[in-house]
């Protein structure tokens, strides 16, 4: 128990060190709380005690801390306040459970923070990983199913990749940027906000504003009188502009991540023919890069969302084999139609 608090503070202390302002200064009251923590087994255990090595769950958490991206550790701290053992550990106080359960509160706070800084980027690439994988390792296959040669089949991959990757990138710019235009539309014209201390305090219209974004009529009331008793006031921004925007991300930022990824999830069921490999041999080869990068694309995911990893990685695997499958019988069928 002493080694684990040492390791956790140990994490936060990483964790501090790659943040700035607020965020370093929760994470650095998290190492305190830790410490607070280690104390108390320092205390039961004492003085000429020393702390054994941490779990291996501890210090691959440390480990990760200090080479890998913060939000990716955050999510998997998340997970180890969330299945602290002091509910049953009859040393531990009721308080430190608490603790326990309140730190996994604020670093699922803070993981939420960080997801929805990168959301956009992330979803694009992760998306994008996986539409290369699937869409490229069943096209490789369903030619191969219709007695294409090794050059065919390098083409049609290659092809794909390229088609699929450029396909990507641009339905992201589009779509990040339509989106963006539109959260754009819907936030106040800045400059009626000056026109708010010339309007006739018995006759306006100024509570539709509020009725428009949501607040009931006599909310909406009082929200008007309040601005116009304070001349200085302005009118209401649409809930959640700010977030909503930071979610969305930038435009050229999705398009080139999903370009990218998709690349990188394309390549991988050609790898082997660009090897020189070919039949059974190079399908049997693709399959495993294909089948190795969908379960640690799925396990990201879940680690990412703070869900079980293993579930989600099995989960991508199976749409990826269901994917295949399916174009390598159409291809199959197709050449025996053909007579290739």
């Amino acid at each position: 128990m002493l080694a684990d608090e040492l390791a956790e503070s140990r994490v936060y202390r990483e964790l501090a060190d790659r943040r700035q302002g607020v965020e370093r200064e929760i994470l650095l009251e998290l190492a305190e709380a830790e410490q607070r923590h280690a104390g108390h087994w320092r205390k039961l255990l004492g003085p000429e005690a020393k702390p054994r090595g941490a779990t291996l769950r501890m210090r691959t958490l440390a480990l990760l801390a200090r080479w890998f991206g913060w939000i990716f550790v955050l999510a998997l701290v998340q997970r180890a306040e969330n299945r602290s053992s002091y509910g049953s550990e009859e040393n531990a106080t009721a308080a430190m459970e608490a603790d326990e359960r309140v730190h996994g509160e604020v670093v699922r706070a803070l993981a939420a923070r960080g997801r929805a800084r990168m959301s956009g980027t992330l979803r694009a690439a992760v998306f994008g990983v996986n539409d290369g994988l699937v869409s490229n390792f069943a096209l490789v296959l369903g030619v191969i199913g219709g007695g294409a040669t090794t050059t065919v089949v390098l083409l049609t991959g290659l092809s794909g990749l390229l088609a699929g990757a450029l396909s990507m990138a641009a339905g992201e710019y589009v779509s990040v940027s339509s989106q963006r235009e539109l959260l754009a539309a819907a936030r106040p014209d800045e400059r009626t906000h000056g026109f708010v201390a010339h309007l006739d305090v018995n006759a306006n219209e100024l509570a539709l504003v509020y009725r428009a974004r949501g607040l009931s009529a006599e909310e909406a009331e009082r929200s008007a009188a309040a601005v116009l008793r304070n001349s200085a006031g302005g009118l209401p921004t649409a809930e959640g502009d700010g977030a909503a925007g930071e979610a969305v991300g930038s435009a050229a930022g999705a398009a080139s991540s999903s370009f990218v990824a998709f690349a990188v999830g394309a390549l991988l069921p050609v790898v082997p023919f660009l090897l020189g490999l070919h039949g059974l041999g190079a399908v049997f080869v693709a399959g495993a890069l294909s089948g190795a990068a969908l379960l640690l694309t799925g396990a990201v995911v879940g680690v990412l969302s703070g869900g079980a990893p293993s579930s989600r990685a099995l989960r991508q695997l199976a749409i990826g084999v269901a994917a295949a499958g399916s174009t390598y019988l159409l291809g199959t069928a197709f050449g025996v139609l053909t007579g290739g």
